[in-house]
C-alpha cells in the first residue's frame, strides 16, 4: 500500500503556502489552515480521492471535514517512520477538542487510544509483547485487513467415540478455536452476527501487583488494557442477539473503569454489577481481606431477560394455598372451589369444581385417598388461590401439610429474583474450581480457575429459557464455560452449544482436553469441532528456526521482505543498503535478526486468500473453512 503521507504531500504541493523555497514542508502553516477551515486547503483535500476518503464524512449530502484527524496526521509524522498505519504506544494530554497540548493551552486528561485497535497477540505466558496499536482513523485499510475473517485449519471433531479429521463444520457442533481472540471473534461475525444469546468472559484482571495467578498477559497498563477490552466488547455487541446478555467477570482492579466503558459501548442496555463471594477465606490486602469479585451483567434495557433463581429448601417461604381476607369466599370465584387429592402424603391430582349444592368437609377420605377442600378452621368455605384450570401448572410448588384434623395444602415458590450479592458456598473457587479441575486434569497449570457453579449460575440465568442458545466465551482459559454449558444441558435436557476461543498455546492440553473429558462423561451424544486460525508469518518463524545455512538465511530474508509483513520498526530500504552487513553476521545472529524482522501482528491468513498458493492451505482445510463460512463451492 502506498504511503499515504506521500500522497498527502503531493496534494499539498499544489499550494505554494505549504512549502518553503528549499522544499521543506511547513507543518505548522498547514495545521493552522486546517484549524481555520481554510477554503484553499479544503478544496485541495476534497479534490483528491484518497484524502477525501480519509478526512471527510458525508452527512445529509454535506461533506464534513475531520480537522482533528487531519491535524493528527500533519503533527505526528514522527510516530510513522515507515507507514502511516502503525505507531508505538503514546500517552498524551489533550485539550477539550482532542488536540495535543502543543496546539492548545487548555489541557484536560484524556483516555488515550479510543480510536485504536490493539491486537494483543500473546500466545505464551512469558511472551510479554510490546503491543502494536492500529489507529482506525489513519489506517482504515490496514484495520479492515487485520479484522477480515481468517482461514481455519487443522480442523477435527471430537466425540465420545474418538477423533475425526477431514471434517466439515456441523451447526450442532460445539466449537473451540485457537487464535488471537480479537481476530477470532471478528471472524465469527460472518456466521454468528446477532445470533449469540449469552457471552460470558473472564478477561485478564490487570492487577497492579506482580503476583499474577492468571495465565494471561496482565502487564497492560490501564489505558492500554481499556483499549484491549474496548475493541473486543465492540465486536461482542455485534455478536449478541437483541435479547442476548453479556456477562463479564472482573475484580476490584478494573471494575469501576470497565463498568464505565461498558456503559459507553452499550448505551441502550442496562448494566448491573453483581458481587460474588468466591474466596470466603479472603485474600489479604493492606487493610482488608478480599473475599469477592464481580460479574457485570449487560441486559436489554427494561426487559426481563434474566431467569429466576432456584431457591434452596430453607429459603422457600410456605403459605396456605387457601385464600384468606377480602374476596376469599367460595362465592367470590366458584371455579376455585375443588378438591386437591392426596395419597401417601403427596398430591396426586385435582378433582372437579364442586356444584353449588355440594358442601363437603375440609378433609374427606375416599378409599386410600384424601380430598382436601379450601375450608378454614372455622368451617368457612373459601377458595383456592388458583382456579381449577390453572392449578396443575403449579403442582410442583405445592406441598401437603399434616394438621390435627387431616391435611392442608401449602404453596411455596422455589424460585425468586436473583440478588446482587451471591454468597453460595458452591462459588468457592478453591473447592469447586481448583480441586475440580485437578480431578479432570491432574497436571493443569491453572492455579485458581472459576468455580464451575459460579459460571453455571451466570450462564443459566441468561439461557435457562432457551434450550438452543449459543454461548460464547472468547477468553476460554481452562474451558470452564464449555463445561458449564454441558452441565446445564444435562440438568434440563437442553441442546445449547458453546464456542470457546483461546490464543494461548495451552489450549489443546487444557481447554480442549477438559471439555472432551467432560463430553465423554456427561454429554456423550455431543461433538466438539476444533480448529485454528491459519498462521502466516508463523511459518517463517519455523523456517528461520530450522534453517542451517547462510544461503537459506539469505533466501528467507528476501522472501520475508517481499511479503511486506515486517516489523514497523524496520526500514526496508536500509536493510537493502546493508546487505553486506547481513552477510557478515553469524548464522545465529542472522536467525535472531530475521525473527525480530517479522511482524508478529501479521500471523494469520485472510479468508480472501484461501486459494492463494503462497499460503499452502490444504484441500481439507479449504473444505472446512468454506463449510464454516457458508461458502461451499466457492
Amino acid at each position: 500500500m502506498a504511503d499515504f503521507f506521500e500522497t498527502l504531500t503531493e496534494v499539498l504541493k499544489a499550494d505554494g503556502r505549504f512549502f518553503a523555497e528549499d522544499g521543506t514542508f511547513l507543518r505548522n502553516r498547514v495545521y493552522e489552515c486546517a484549524q481555520n477551515m481554510d477554503a484553499g486547503l479544503i478544496g485541495l483535500l476534497v479534490g483528491n480521492k484518497e484524502t477525501k476518503k480519509r478526512f471527510f464524512t458525508e452527512v445529509n449530502g454535506i461533506l464534513v471535514f475531520d480537522k482533528t484527524g487531519f491535524g493528527w496526521v500533519v503533527s505526528n509524522r514522527q510516530f510513522l517512520p515507515d507507514s502511516y498505519t502503525r505507531f508505538k504506544n503514546r500517552i498524551g494530554l489533550t485539550d477539550a477538542r482532542g488536540d495535543y497540548i502543543s496546539a492548545s493551552g487548555d489541557v484536560v486528561l484524556a483516555f488515550p487510544y479510543k480510536d485504536c485497535i490493539l491486537e494483543g497477540g500473546q500466545s505464551r505466558d512469558d511472551q510479554k509483547r510490546s503491543e502494536v496499536f492500529y489507529n482506525v482513523t489513519l489506517a482504515p485499510d490496514e484495520v479492515d485487513r487485520l479484522l477480515y475473517p481468517k482461514v481455519l485449519v487443522n480442523a477435527r471433531r471430537y466425540t465420545a467415540e474418538g477423533v475425526e479429521e477431514g471434517i466439515t463444520f456441523n451447526a450442532s457442533d460445539h466449537l473451540i478455536l485457537k487464535g488471537n481472540n480479537l481476530l477470532a471473534i471478528t471472524s465469527l461475525l460472518r456466521r454468528y452476527e446477532g445470533k449469540i444469546k449469552c457471552i460470558y468472559i473472564d478477561p485478564p484482571y490487570n492487577p497492579s501487583s506482580q503476583a499474577n495467578t492468571f495465565a494471561y498477559n496482565n502487564t497492560f497498563n490501564r489505558s492500554t488494557w481499556l483499549v484491549f477490552m474496548k475493541n473486543r466488547l465492540e465486536t461482542a455487541r455485534r455478536l449478541l442477539k437483541k435479547d442476548g446478555v453479556l456477562v463479564v467477570a472482573i475484580d476490584k482492579n478494573e471494575q469501576p473503569r470497565l463498568q464505565i466503558l461498558i456503559e459507553e459501548i452499550f448505551p441502550d442496555r442496562d448494566v448491573d454489577c453483581i458481587t460474588v463471594i468466591h474466596n470466603p477465606r479472603g485474600a489479604i490486602g493492606t487493610n482488608f481481606s478480599y473475599t469477592h469479585e464481580y460479574a457485570i451483567f449487560v441486559t436489554p434495557k427494561g426487559v426481563k431477560s434474566i431467569g429466576n433463581r432456584k431457591l434452596k429448601p430453607e429459603e422457600i417461604e410456605w403459605s396456605p394455598l387457601r385464600n384468606w381476607g377480602g374476596e376469599s369466599l367460595r362465592t367470590d370465584a366458584k371455579n376455585c372451589f375443588y378438591p386437591v387429592i392426596v395419597e401417601d402424603g403427596r398430591i396426586v391430582g385435582f378433582g372437579d369444581v364442586s356444584g353449588d349444592d355440594e358442601h363437603p368437609q375440609q378433609t374427606e377420605q375416599r378409599g386410600g385417598q384424601y380430598y382436601i377442600y379450601p375450608i378454614d378452621g372455622k368451617g368457612v368455605e373459601r377458595k383456592w388461590r388458583y382456579a381449577r384450570q390453572t392449578v396443575e401448572s403449579i403442582q410442583d410448588i405445592l406441598r401437603v401439610k399434616t394438621t390435627k384434623t387431616g391435611y392442608d395444602i401449602e404453596i411455596g415458590k422455589d424460585f425468586g429474583t436473583y440478588k446482587t450479592v451471591w454468597t453460595d458456598s458452591r462459588y468457592d473457587a478453591s473447592v469447586n474450581g481448583t480441586q475440580l479441575l485437578k480431578s479432570i486434569l491432574p497436571d493443569t497449570q491453572f492455579t485458581y480457575p472459576k468455580s464451575i457453579y459460579n459460571v453455571i449460575d451466570c450462564i443459566a440465568a441468561c439461557v435457562e429459557n432457551d434450550k438452543d442458545a449459543i454461548v460464547l466465551d472468547f477468553f476460554g482459559g481452562s474451558g470452564t464455560t464449555g463445561h458449564a454449558v454441558m452441565e446445564i444441558n444435562r440438568q434440563d435436557g437442553g441442546h445449547r452449544r458453546f464456542i470457546l476461543v483461546e490464543q494461548m498455546d495451552y489450549i489443546e492440553q487444557e481447554t480442549l482436553q477438559r471439555n472432551v473429558s467432560v463430553l465423554k462423561s456427561i454429554a456423550p451424544k455431543d461433538s466438539i469441532a476444533y480448529a485454528e486460525l491459519a498462521q502466516y508469518n508463523q511459518r517463517f518463524v519455523d523456517l528461520v528456526t530450522n534453517a542451517g545455512t547462510d544461503a537459506e538465511m539469505a533466501g528467507l530474508l528476501e522472501r520475508i521482505l517481499a511479503t511486506g509483513y515486517i516489523s514497523s520498526r524496520v526500514n526496508p530500504a536500509q536493510i537493502a543498503e546493508g546487505a553486506a552487513d547481513f552477510e557478515a553476521l553469524s548464522l545465529e545472529e542472522k536467525r535472531r535478526f530475521l525473527l525480530e524482522l517479522l511482524d508478529l501482528n501479521m500471523l494469520y491468513v485472510n479468508l480472501c486468500d484461501l486459494d492463494d498458493v503462497e499460503y499452502g492451505i490444504s484441500d481439507a482445510d479449504k473444505a472446512f473453512t468454506r463449510s464454516f463460512y457458508g461458502r461451499e463451492g466457492k
